[in-house]
């Protein structure tokens, strides 16, 4: 009886990590900013959202930020490119995979990164840390908060 219940168990938990790995994705549903009216940053409940005002040319800092995000581990481009002004990321974590998903585009003179989870309604502050490691790296292209 045991016995079944652990095959029970393990074939749950991989049927759990192979939907997290290859259920489809629509890119079109991610590759979206919300419109911002200042610099700051918001949480959400499943979100993280910063604006800060560029320093440098828009397209000079989504230059530099898609070789920050491309450096990620784990990370690859889902939609959009730097020409086009947006850019979407997909990150997945180490062990699951879980995907997170990372807009970064401009609107007027700020750079607005928003990054979200697909699963679940928590990621424990990864979007948060990974959006301020980012925008870290920018250094003087944008204005710190």
């Amino acid at each position: 009886m045991t016995g079944r219940i652990f095959i029970i168990f393990v074939a749950t938990v991989l049927g759990a990590w192979l939907y997290v790995r290859f259920a489809p994705q629509k890119s079109a549903r991610w590759h979206m900013l919300p419109d911002v009216s200042g610099v700051g940053d918001t949480r959400e409940v499943g979100s993280f959202l910063a604006a800060r005002r560029m320093t440098a040319p828009a397209a000079d800092v989504l230059t530099e930020l898609d070789k920050i995000a491309m450096a990620t581990s784990r990370t690859r481009v889902v939609a959009g490119q730097v020409a086009e002004g947006m850019v979407t990321y997909q990150t997945r974590s180490r062990l699951w995979g879980f995907p997170d998903y990372t807009t970064v585009g401009t609107q007027g003179d700020l750079l607005v990164v928003y990054g979200r989870l697909r699963f679940g309604q928590s990621d424990l502050g990864v979007n948060k840390a990974r959006i301020f490691a980012w925008l870290d790296a920018l250094g003087p292209l944008t204005e710190p908060l």
